[in-house]
């Protein structure tokens, strides 16, 4: 008895498996991890109420044949469409009976890790974003001179067909202009004006379905609470379109249904800001989800799981959330992949 009360006094969410991973005990904090009580929980798989987890669970089965413990420092772990990031620690320990049992320890990971973790993601973006800016600055100013070339050739040109290879030339190097341009991003500065956050992602639904596959539904969840703004329309437009357009592309194949809901979030930290109130956008997909590979350089220019893709969406879409100091954070696993956008209204 005194056992269990020190245990569930622990912080740590502490999880007891047998060998088959069937759960023998939990405290109160694995409780309230898995969103579910001790007697719902014990006496059933671990793989029931663990949806989706970036480890493959069967790992922790070999601490019972080395004898050691094994940790993983950042660990997915999703409940019922809720997810956590976990410190994970497997370790065998004898049960009564002298047999071997799992104790699984899981640690939340504090949100000062993943205000460092931000930080240091923005950091690695806007180097990638730098490099890639003079990279495209290095393209633009011999691609001028190429096309200026080639108009100066067509002109000298008698015979239509060899006019016809100057116009290659001149349509290539325009293709080639227009993708520098995206690399680079918005060229003004935004015009910033009092808006409803709703009015945008409405344009934005708007159109989606001029052109939506009869496979795939659109569904929208708002809070008409939210107050209005200062915000750039378009941009803000461009960048909810961005990342709608990439659930819907995903859906393309199976189908499913993307949904678009708003909140307002409290005290939310963004690049290292407090802010007491901010605008929440969700844009939610039922779809295979994102390669786990990817999830680290998802915002990178260039960096893309499509077939066909330039990997420029969402790149945009974050330097546009930027230049109105908020945040996009990505979130997904095998069927549900959620975007989450943070608009601070109020320091």
């Amino acid at each position: 008895m005194q056992e269990r009360l020190v245990l569930d006094s622990q912080i740590t969410a502490i999880i007891l498996l047998d060998t088959q991973f069937q759960i023998c005990y939990v405290n109160a904090s694995a409780e309230h991890l898995l969103g579910q009580s001790a007697n719902r929980l014990e006496h059933t798989l671990l793989q029931e109420h663990i949806t989706h987890s970036s480890l493959d669970l069967s790992k922790i089965s070999t601490v019972l044949q080395s004898g050691q413990s094994f940790t993983d420092n950042e660990v997915t772990l999703v409940f019922d469409q809720r997810h956590a990031l976990v410190e994970l620690s497997a370790t065998p320990v004898p049960s009564q009976s002298n047999e071997l049992q799992i104790l699984l320890e899981l640690r939340a990971i504090g949100q000062q890790k993943k205000i460092s973790q931000e930080l240091y993601q923005h950091a690695q973006q806007q180097a990638a974003k730098e490099l890639v800016r003079g990279l495209a600055h290095e393209i633009k100013n011999p691609l001028g001179g190429l096309r200026g070339a080639a108009q100066l050739l067509e002109k000298e040109l008698v015979n239509p067909e060899l006019r016809e290879f100057t116009g290659i030339i001149i349509e290539q190097a325009d293709r080639l202009r227009n993708l520098v341009d995206r690399l680079l991003g918005p060229q003004r500065p935004g015009q910033h004006e009092m808006h409803n956050v709703h009015s945008a992602l409405e344009k934005v639904r708007q159109l989606l379905t001029l052109d939506l596959p009869a496979n795939i539904e659109i569904e929208r969840d708002y809070d008409p609470s939210i107050p209005d703004f200062e915000m750039d329309h378009e941009q803000l437009q461009q960048a909810f379109l961005n990342i709608a357009q990439n659930a819907i592309q995903a859906l393309k194949t199976e189908g499913g249904k993307v949904t678009i809901s708003t909140r307002t979030a409290h005290q939310v930290t963004i690049a290292g800001k407090r802010y007491r109130l901010a605008a929440e956008v969700k844009i939610t997909d039922n779809g295979p989800g994102i390669p786990t590979e990817l999830l680290d350089t998802l915002f990178y220019p260039m960096v893309t799981g499509r077939k066909g893709g330039t990997g420029l969406g969402l790149s945009i879409a974050q330097n546009l959330i930027n230049q109105h100091k908020g945040k996009i954070e990505c979130a997904s696993w095998p069927g549900h992949t959620e975007f989450t956008i943070h608009l601070p209204l109020r320091r």
